[in-house]
């Protein structure tokens, strides 16, 4: 699915914690790096909820883990929201019987779990 991800300019941001999240972290990053997709990657030192503002461009990017050496306890400083954008998302459609949802250019989805 690598050509379909490119052609639609799909971002994949990801955030990985708990045992061996180097190891994982480190093959999404080779497989990502082989098929050309930049994906993005970060362990425990970056807050999940930092990831978010990243992705939609309300922050600026972190740096990404330094994967190559050995990992102590994850040390990120705090980060601050001065400065970030105002909100531009869309309120909600009224409720309806049937709503249908179709996917746009300016679809975002934020994946969790």
């Amino acid at each position: 699915y690598s050509s379909d991800i490119k052609e639609h300019k799909i971002q994949i941001w990801i955030r990985r914690a708990g045992p061996n999240y180097v190891e994982g972290l480190r093959k999404v990053k080779a497989a990502s790096d082989k098929l050309g997709l930049g994906l993005k990657v970060y362990g425990p030192e970056t807050h999940i909820t930092a990831v978010i503002p990243m992705a939609l461009g309300l922050m600026e990017h972190l740096p990404e883990p330094d994967l190559t050496q050995a990992c102590g306890p994850p040390v990120r400083k705090m980060i601050s929201g001065a400065g970030s954008k105002p909100s531009t998302q869309k309120p909600a459609p009224a409720p309806s019987k049937h709503t249908i949802v179709t996917a746009t250019p300016e679809t975002t989805s934020i994946v969790y779990g």
